[in-house]
């Protein structure tokens, strides 16, 4: 499938899940920025799909990414960002949302698993309480140790810029 194919609409994202549904396949979500895609994010991602037979990635907006990380963020846009990830072979969707949260996307999908980081304590992940009520499962799965695009954009400036 052509990576523009995997770049969804809400409502697109929604009339596909239920169709994947309706097929018997379990359709998994998890979400974040992913700004500069880095080993830690493909791993994570690669585990997440493992976890069922669909993969869709909610990706933070530009606006929700700057109104999170700060003024300077995102380094990719949200297009970019979105064709990158939908590269990848353990995604098979990505549908952008414009708030501080996936809150709002998890209710129109209804996922059968969402997945976050395993910093995250279950009953703190946004959406959780949305798919065990409707019968779903909330997992976490470990990071790569070491890996941040924060980390990335701070060697960069070191590297050129000659300071932190």
């Amino acid at each position: 499938m052509s990576s523009k194919v995997k770049l969804l609409a809400p409502c697109n994202a929604e009339r596909l899940v239920r169709e994947w549904k309706q097929q018997g396949k379990k359709v998994v979500f998890t979400n974040g920025c992913f700004d500069i895609l880095h080993a830690g994010h493909v791993q994570y991602l690669e585990k997440a799909k493992a976890t069922g037979d669909i993969l869709i990635v909610g990706v933070n907006s530009d606006a929700s990414v700057k109104r999170l990380k700060g003024e300077n963020r995102p380094i990719a846009s949200e297009t970019d960002r979105c064709t990158v990830l939908a590269g990848l072979e353990a995604v098979d969707a990505t549908v952008v949302f414009d708030e501080d949260t996936p809150a709002r996307i998890i209710e129109r999908l209804l996922p059968d698993i969402l997945i976050k980081g395993a910093d995250w304590p279950i009953d703190k992940i946004v959406g959780a309480k949305t798919v065990l009520e409707h019968g779903g499962e909330v997992k976490t799965i470990e990071f790569l140790e070491g890996r941040s695009t924060t980390s990335i954009i701070e060697r960069i400036i070191e590297i050129y810029c000659g300071k932190k």
